[in-house]
């Protein structure tokens, strides 16, 4: 019994220590929440800690895995230069900077930038993806383990606005989606080899939106959205479980919470596994007036969170659907909103913070101006909130 307790202690240790990184794309779970979102006590405050400056380019969030702080960019007349940096979540100090020669296209749309795909980690090893489709694995020295360049065996993927699909790991199954109008496609490749281990074809239409993780029993699927709807895949095989057919939105990305996948389609559709026939999910509600812009909807306490093109936010039921409450705030918006202490934090395109109490139908607690361009979702942990733009990396203090 005495080692059971043990056991069960090191495990609880073991979750705990990951819920505290932030390892890809809207957190290590993908939901937006930092794992003190509900615990935290935090007044909103805002607090600058510290600023790093960066070598170029880049719209991809900071991951976080203990002390450190990763972050991608790029440099270069073609943006072709890619960089992978990695800074004391401390102070800021840099800890090591590593750089590679784009192997794929690197055009894209003047606002956004190759380095676009947020990077993602085990715990690990640290996976970073370009637009140019260049895949790189190193370790948390910066080390590089090994390195795929997707142009080489798949020349026609991508398209003239620049790909910004952020990358998915699960057990040892990195997803990398490279879906666009022509050679369009979602792979799995094994973490430690960097082998394919599965590859979907996918919907000729480009798309901008990124992998999202659900778990069905004792599996891991990750949902797949495009302008056809949504596939639900197993991680580990690559298997279709089943299809949402009714199209989806192409730049913001659905969320999971438990069994149901909040989903920008036809507004915002509410999407569970289905029962009688698996392959189909049920719709458990649709709301037509839920339609997110480029900020992907958000899930809290009882309700979904959604902003829209006007910077309107708006509270609906988990229920049905219905509206709670709105509020307006200072847009446009293209980061994610994500959620610490029960307050929202958004980030502005000009660079303004915004934490938004939740409790209090929206309003506005406090703001903080960066004063450059921030396109990029915050990342959040317990010490505190990393927020990037081309020139600069920042730590706010959560302040009491």
């Amino acid at each position: 019994m005495q080692r059971l307790l043990c056991c069960g202690l090191l495990c609880l240790g073991l979750s705990s220590s990951l819920l505290a990184d932030w390892r890809q794309f809207r957190g290590t779970d993908n939901t937006g929440l930092s794992p003190e979102a509900a615990t935290v006590d935090w007044s909103g405050e805002q607090e600058l800690d510290w600023s790093a400056e960066l070598p170029g380019r880049g719209l991809s969030s900071p991951v976080i895995v203990g002390d450190q702080v990763i972050v991608t960019a790029c440099s270069g007349p073609r943006e072709e230069r890619l960089h992978v940096l990695s800074f004391s979540a401390k102070d800021g100090s840099r800890q090591w900077e590593r750089q590679f020669w784009a192997t794929g296209r690197t055009v894209c749309h003047p606002k956004t930038s190759v380095a676009a795909p947020t990077p993602a980690s085990d715990g690990k090893r640290i996976f970073a993806f370009y637009s140019s489709n260049d895949l790189v694995c190193l370790d948390l020295d910066g080390n590089l383990l090994w390195y795929r360049g997707l142009t080489y065996d798949y020349p026609n993927a991508s398209n003239s606005l620049g790909m910004s699909s952020s990358l998915l790991v699960q057990g040892d199954i990195v997803v990398a989606m490279a879906e666009c109008d022509d050679e369009s496609f979602t792979i799995g490749l094994n973490t430690a080899t960097g082998e394919t281990s599965w590859k979907l074809d996918r919907p000729r239409k480009a798309n901008w939106t990124s992998p999202s993780l659900m778990t069905a029993g004792d599996k891991a699927q990750v949902l797949l959205q495009s302008s056809a709807g949504v596939a639900a895949v197993d991680v580990a095989s690559g298997e279709v479980k089943w299809t949402y057919a009714d199209g989806a939105a192409t730049i913001p990305t659905l969320v999971v919470a438990g069994d149901v996948a909040y989903v920008p389609s036809n507004g915002l559709t509410a999407l569970r596994p289905g029962t009688s026939n698996p392959a189909v999910p049920e719709i458990v509600w649709q709301e037509g007036s839920l339609r997110p812009g480029t900020a992907s909807p958000i899930v809290f306490g009882d309700g979904v969170y959604v902003i829209n093109t006007a910077g309107v936010l708006t509270k609906a039921s988990l229920t049905d659907g219905s509206r709670v409450w709105q509020a307006r705030m200072k847009g446009p918006f293209s980061a994610s909103p994500v959620v610490v202490g029960g307050k929202m934090l958004c980030v502005n395109e000009e660079g303004v913070s915004q934490v938004i109490d939740l409790a209090d139908e929206g309003k506005t607690i406090s703001t903080h101006e960066l004063g450059e361009t921030v396109l990029a979702t915050p990342s959040v942990t317990a010490d505190g909130i990393y927020l990037r733009s081309d020139g600069h990396l920042w730590k706010l203090r959560l302040g009491e």
